[in-house]
């Protein structure tokens, strides 16, 4: 019996959301995903017992090829690399675990290009989704022990890098992101570094196509002063609010057109940091989605 298209709508969000986490790009996700799709169509429905599983590790399995080769390009990229921002997404009915959600911030994601490709293939399947280490050994062609060891390194690597920012409650992120707005926007330089993190990073990914900062800005003076002159340089553009990655932000736009996507991260109040993805080839998926 052939895979029928009840059965590839029940799976086809929750392999979407496992390959996104994996690749950092939403069109090579849905290329992944599209594939498995295909390879599953050819197979005999019959044999497979666990669908689910069969498909995540078809999907799994050109994942890992498509980082490999992904890896060898981005050393090339002009500027910083951020992943393609999913605008107003929620896949929070695909899985319940909090890695999930975790998993999709960007600067999470961007922690792991870190990782090589097996140890982020594992990270993300083991301490996301849930896969136990005998499944994930055969995605891998590797032995449950070695998958133990791939999830433990990842483990260290991201402990070492990502500090666990404090909570704040919703009102007051979207409070302090409406005064950066503000701030940015009347030119006071002395209020919004009141609203950034002293530590904050602020991180522009033009692709090499739109003007954007080639290097990650630090420290709340140096990022004031940067969004004061943008909003001075680009007085019609307009910030609209948003979820991008599961996380408070704003799309950007001229006119009716989408020109960017801002991804905010707070920490006990402050702004953390700030992702400004600007490369038009990086917003197609959200404006074909039609969430923006």
């Amino acid at each position: 019996m052939e895979l029928s298209d009840t059965d590839w709508a029940t799976h086809r969000r929750y392999l979407f959301a496992v390959a996104y986490r994996m690749l950092g790009s939403a069109a090579d996700a849905e290329d992944a995903v599209q594939d498995a799709y295909l390879r599953a169509r050819a197979a005999r429905r019959d044999d497979i017992a666990d669908l689910r599983a069969y498909l995540t590790t078809i999907v799994a399995r050109l994942c890992l090829d498509l980082l490999k080769s992904a890896r060898v390009r981005r050393e090339s990229y002009v500027g910083t690399w951020l992943p393609e921002p999913l605008v107003n997404y929620d896949d929070s009915d695909v899985a319940d675990r909090i890695e999930v959600a975790e998993q999709l911030r960007l600067p999470a994601m961007l922690l792991l290009e870190q990782l090589s490709p097996a140890e982020r293939v594992a990270f993300v399947l083991h301490d996301g989704f849930g896969m136990d280490y005998d499944r994930l050994g055969l995605v891998l062609s590797r032995s449950a022990t070695a998958c133990r060891q791939l999830v433990s390194r990842a483990r260290r690597g991201l402990a070492t890098e990502r500090r666990s920012p404090k909570r704040t409650a919703p009102d007051e992120v979207d409070r302090v992101i409406a005064a950066v707005l503000d701030a940015s926007r009347t030119g006071d330089l002395e209020a919004l570094v009141k609203l950034l993190h002293p530590d904050i990073v602020l991180r522009s990914d033009g692709g090499g196509v739109v003007r954007a900062a080639r290097r990650p800005v630090v420290g709340a003076a140096a990022v004031a002063r940067l969004l004061v002159g943008l909003t001075q340089r680009y007085p019609n553009l307009r910030p609209s609010p948003a979820t991008v990655n599961g996380a408070p932000g704003a799309v950007l736009t001229e006119g009716d057109s989408m020109t960017g996507a801002v991804a905010y991260e707070l920490d006990d109040g402050q702004v953390l940091s700030i992702d400004l993805v600007l490369a038009p080839d990086k917003l197609a998926w959200s404006r074909a989605q039609k969430t923006v």
